[in-house]
């Protein structure tokens, strides 16, 4: 039953796919990248500068020092891609890469628990001279590559039983100890439910995916529900406007910018929930702001491109796989399914539909390590679509 619903589903992604690639007509899905990121990183940058005006004003801030340090972030993030693409792949795919990054990763995890700066009631950001750093951020990426060396490398343990898969623990339980202690949920939904993800298409029983789901969420459920705060804003979900001052604050001004904009929006720059409403509404809730300037239809625009985006990222890690070059494949795949998942979070947020959580819309939202870590993946990813023939054509797919 697991074999053959696994089966299921790859034959339906190759279907899907094999259609797509069979019309002619269609750019290459690295096209669809590049141009669909480009329409989404400068309407972001409109959005929040209209977004985060107010609240530099009312912190006696440049009005523009929201937009300004996006847009130094976007370029540091486009130097990083780059320097991301131009480093040779077999890099990233050799055992010794990952142990040095995952190292690197600890142990800034761990400073930012010691030297890091405490915001609303959270340690979760690291100064690194001239800019604030999330190692969460990086965390998600880094072990998105710990899941696909490992799935690659014991290939024979993960399609045989999940629980073969115990060594994986020792890569997993420091980091949640560590995201926890922060603490930063999002972040360990993200990170936990990538890995099932990409253990689950490396062809493990879905039994065994379901069991570990079922434990992480518990896990999640108990540590979500052991504080009144926490047990408050899930319960905010269900009626926001029952307690519009308190807990229901952010999802409740949320909605009334939905309402606003209606079809076509109010007008770039006329929101009036940006006026200290919603706090910080250039942030987690940048897409209320969209829908109330721009309407339904600009928040469509958005999500449409974040669909492009994740599809032709899917696109390119189907070729790898078709290809046999395993460790890219699951790699990129793992990157789309971060870009997803936060997507359908903070949409979900926005819209009422998911409890407030702190994770930004990918490429959109304003927060400068998560554009830098996204933008570095899309480097990796360019560059996988690039050298995949090649490798292909050479014969060394299997050190891919």
């Amino acid at each position: 039953m697991s074999s053959s619903l696994f089966d299921l589903f790859k034959d339906r992604m190759a279907g899907s796919v094999n259609r797509v690639e069979g019309l002619s007509f269609l750019p290459k899905a690295s096209t669809v990248l590049v141009v669909s990121l480009f329409l989404l990183i400068s309407l972001s940058l409109l959005m929040i500068a209209s977004a985060s005006i107010p609240f530099a004003t009312k912190h006696e801030l440049h009005q523009m020092y929201f937009f300004r340090n996006q847009l130094m972030y976007v370029v540091l993030g486009l130097m990083a891609g780059w320097t991301v693409y131009k480093v040779p792949l077999k890099l990233y795919c050799s055992f010794g890469f990952v142990v040095a990054s995952f190292i690197t990763m600890l142990a800034l995890l761990f400073s930012t628990l010691i030297l890091g700066s405490k915001i609303n009631g959270a340690t979760r950001w690291i100064s690194l001279g001239v800019l604030n750093f999330q190692v969460a951020e990086l965390c998600k990426a880094v072990m998105v590559l710990v899941t696909a060396e490992y799935v690659v490398r014991r290939s024979a343990d993960v399609r045989e039983s999940l629980m073969q898969s115990w060594r994986l623990a020792i890569w997993f339980l420091p980091t949640v100890v560590l995201l926890m202690a922060q603490p930063d949920y999002g972040s360990f939904v993200m990170v936990v439910a990538t890995a099932l993800v990409i253990i689950f298409v490396s062809g493990v029983p879905v039994r065994h995916i379901v069991i570990a789901a079922g434990s992480a969420a518990s896990v999640f459920a108990v540590f979500a529900l052991s504080s009144s705060y926490r047990r408050e804003r899930v319960m905010a979900m269900s009626d926001p406007f029952s307690d519009v001052q308190d807990t229901g604050y952010q999802l409740a001004n949320s909605l009334i910018a939905f309402g606003r904009g209606g079809v076509t929006g109010v007008g770039y720059g006329d929101s009036v929930q940006k006026l200290s409403h919603l706090p910080e509404a250039h942030t987690d809730f940048l897409l209320a702001i969209t829908a109330e300037e721009l309407g339904v239809l600009g928040v469509l625009f958005v999500l449409l491109l974040e669909f492009l985006i994740i599809a032709s990222i899917m696109a390119i890690s189907y070729t790898a796989l078709k290809r046999r070059q395993l460790r890219l494949s699951y790699t990129t795949f793992g990157f789309a399914v971060i870009i997803f998942g936060q997507t359908v979070i903070n949409a979900g947020m926005n819209m009422g539909l998911l409890p407030t959580k702190g994770l930004t819309l990918p490429f959109y939202s304003y927060g400068g390590s998560s554009i830098l870590i996204m933008l570095m993946m899309v480097g990796y990813i360019l560059q996988v679509d690039k050298k995949s023939e090649s490798i292909f054509l050479n014969k060394e797919n299997s050190r891919y």
